[in-house]
């Protein structure tokens, strides 16, 4: 029931009092930054501000001020704890931002010395230890950042001010974006279970970075006052791909690692990464069946961190000393909260009593108030003892009182338990809700064929398609020139970041409408480009890329809308694959394709349900290339026989090797009707003159190179093979 308001401003007070002394306290009046404790003890400085610990921490304060919204004469006490959370988030951003270099390069390298830093200087926000003194690339750190930027930002609090701020955090999105493939040091910065430095691809890093990925995805960072510009862009496959590396991980965190607690923040809040509930359960059962003691849960086994035995002036351990920390390993309280908020979200109440009562009785008292530690250890008396009867002994506390991140954590879930704040106020993006859900949708395909001929051979075969021509105003692009669109959302020069680099774009991606600076344009999925991937010359490569493709869409589309791919059509196709091209387009055409529902229908109708996306801001972004308008004519510069095209002789290859002189390279181009003599002469050529040499193989002002004539006999000897 909920409680009474006279009774709800005195918890509220309460509560206030507690995040003040325990919290804001310890918050840094000019950066905003806090340490993660006040110790300093044998095993490390914890006056740093750790990017985790620190969002972490914050998230107490945020759930007061969201409390205090609710009752009249709050006496400024909501102002004050938003803005205290603002003020740490911006300045966390802010030390970031001092290293947009770093994000620019970490795009490309994935290196970890490339990496953001995991902690800065509480006081100045400036890095404290060196790049290759720490496990600095935790992608989780930076991911949890986004994350709860998203839920505050839909809370309505404004976090980001300007356009650069919004370019950096963009930048953040495409830091992240390869986190399914990029090992890291984790959760605990350590890397491999071993400790020897070593990073690994990390459950916990995956799940928070698909999380983050998927809050912030379409989110205006100026709330309602923003525009086009100051919206975050998302790619749907990198999503995709961190979903299936992840479930392909789970229950494990890692290859050395075959359970870790850290995966609690991962399946329950605040992540929600996972909508398999059945994976959810057995995740969080091994967890609890192999790392749950009675003072806390292990972080994973054979953990040595801080235990009586760990020799704490080495950084990293030798392989044989793993097994003297088994049944000894530190256990933390932290993951009681964390199966406190869990049960609060299911609405567990068993499990919330349960959770709730342990915490209360590993509350240590320090100066008046009940606060819990980091974790809690075996003395070293008691070791023998311990590991012949496990849980049989008492632990003490560490030094370190409060852990803030742990405390903070339980004051949420304490204010959520008395109904202080509800589920959707610290939720509001509704991510709990994604645990569970499942909506394959309907695939949309808009067939289109080059030119009217092709559009009448298939209208004859009972399939519909238009062409080009016919759907305009809409545009039809090739992948590649959606590419360079993505190259520009996030530039921002005077940062010196350049947006997304480079790369092929997958088909969740491009199933979609773009309106692109008010055009509306539909791109070709890459598979269909055959300068791209030469395999889909192989038309029984290509109908069996399609049927995954479109089965891949289907598993993994949750935007708005349908998933609309465009599938362009050409004679060269049906010329070397028709009965299977044909009986594929039937399939389409009736609605399933390997258990794919299917609608075809043309563009302009299936507009109507498509999912959309709208990119204003590019810069002075032009397209390079014209729109596809349908068959292109192909200028042929080489003579091709396939009665005079067979293999060369030892002799003849290496007499064309040894050829130095380009003009009678060239001659011996322009006589040959032998591709694989073509190809030899081409070989020589690029060696001695380069890809770009001009060969006036044109006519009166064109321009052919070297590069033209490779192209061209790329797609013979491709044609040839069929």
């Amino acid at each position: 029931m909920p409680i009474a308001t006279q009774e709800r401003q005195i918890r509220l007070d309460y509560y206030y009092q507690q995040i003040k002394s325990v919290i804001l306290k310890r918050q840094n009046p000019i950066t905003g930054l806090l340490p993660a404790s006040t110790a300093v003890t044998a095993h490390g400085d914890y006056t740093d501000a750790w990017v985790r610990d620190n969002v972490y921490s914050i998230l107490a304060v945020w759930g007061l001020g969201l409390a205090y919204r609710k009752i009249d004469g709050d006496r400024g006490r909501t102002f004050e704890l938003e803005h205290s959370t603002v003020k740490l988030m911006r300045g966390l951003m802010f030390a970031m931002m001092q290293q947009a270099n770093k994000v620019e390069n970490f795009k490309n390298t994935q290196s970890p010395l490339d990496a953001l830093h995991a902690k800065y200087n509480t006081q100045t926000g400036s890095i404290v230890v060196g790049d290759d003194q720490w496990g600095h690339l935790q992608l989780d750190a930076t991911s949890i950042f986004l994350l709860i930027l998203a839920q505050m930002t839909a809370s309505g609090l404004h976090i980001v001010f300007t356009i650069d701020e919004v370019n950096f955090v963009q930048n953040l999105v495409y830091y992240i974006g390869r986190a399914y493939r990029t090992p890291d040091y984790g959760i605990w910065e350590r890397g491999h279970k071993i400790n020897r430095g070593n990073a690994e691809l990390n459950a916990s890093s995956v799940g928070m970075a698909k999380a983050a990925l998927e809050a912030i995805n379409g989110l205006d960072l100026f709330g309602v006052n923003g525009s086009q510009a100051s919206v975050i862009h998302v790619l749907p496959d990198e999503i995709a791909r961190s979903r299936v590396t992840l479930e392909s991980l789970l229950p494990r965190e890692s290859s050395s690692k075959e359970v870790d607690a850290a995966l609690l923040s991962v399946i329950s809040f605040p992540a929600f990464a996972v909508e398999d509930k059945e994976l959810v359960e057995r995740t969080r059962n091994k967890i609890i069946d192999k790392l749950q003691g009675n003072y806390g849960c292990k972080r994973f086994l054979r953990d040595g961190h801080q235990t009586v035995l760990e020799n704490a002036d080495r950084l990293h351990y030798e392989p044989t000393e793993l097994k003297q920390f088994e049944h000894i390993e530190c256990e933390w309280p932290l993951f009681f909260t964390y199966l406190f908020l869990d049960g609060i979200f299911q609405g567990n109440k068993e499990q919330v009593q349960y959770y709730q009562q342990r915490l209360e009785a590993l509350a240590v008292e320090r100066n008046g108030g009940q606060l819990l530690p980091e974790l809690y250890y075996i003395p070293a008396e008691k070791i023998e003892a311990e590991k012949l009867n496990p849980r049989s002994q008492q632990r003490l506390p560490n030094e370190n009182v409060p852990l803030v991140w742990a405390q903070s954590l339980y004051f949420l879930g304490q204010m959520l338990n008395e109904e202080l704040i509800a589920i959707g106020d610290i939720d509001p993006l509704g991510r709990y809700l994604c645990v569970g859900r499942n909506r394959e949708p309907l695939v949309q395909i808009a067939l289109l064929a080059e030119d009217e001929d092709l559009q009448a051979e298939l209208a004859a075969n009972g399939i519909a398609a238009q062409t080009p021509k016919q759907v305009e105003p809409i545009q039809v692009r090739q992948t590649k020139e959606l590419s360079a669109v993505y190259a520009q959302i996030g530039r921002n020069d005077p940062l010196g970041l350049t947006g997304r680099p480079m790369r092929r774009l997958r088909s969740l991606t491009t199933s979609r409408v773009f309106k692109i600076c008010g055009e509306a344009i539909v791109f070709l999925p890459s598979f269909l480009d055959r300068q791209e991937f030469y395999l889909t010359l192989d038309y029984h490569f290509l109908v069996s890329e399609i049927k995954s493709e479109l089965a891949h869409i289907h598993r993994h589309w949750y935007q708005l809308g349908r998933p609309t791919v465009t599938l362009m059509l050409t004679h060269t196709m049906l010329e070397t694959g028709r009965e299977a091209l044909l009986a594929l387009m039937k399939e389409l055409r009736d609605g399933q394709c390997n258990n794919t529902p299917i609608k075809l229908g043309n563009l302009n109708q299936l507009m109507l349900t498509a999912g959309t996306e709208k990119i204003d801001f590019l810069h002075e972004f032009e397209f390079t290339e014209s729109p596809v308008t349908g068959v292109v004519e192909v200028r042929n510069y080489l003579t091709y026989n396939p009665e005079k095209t067979w293999p060369l002789g030892h002799t003849q290859e290496f007499k064309l090797e040894c050829e130095t002189n380009p003009q009678l390279l060239l001659e011996s181009l322009r006589g040959s009707e032998n591709l694989y003599e073509q190809i030899e002469l081409l070989h020589t050529l690029v060696r001695l003159k380069g890809l770009n040499f001009e060969t006036e193989f044109g006519g009166s002002g064109e321009t052919v190179k070297v590069a033209d004539l490779l192209n061209e006999v790329f797609t013979k000897a491709g044609e040839s093979s069929q």
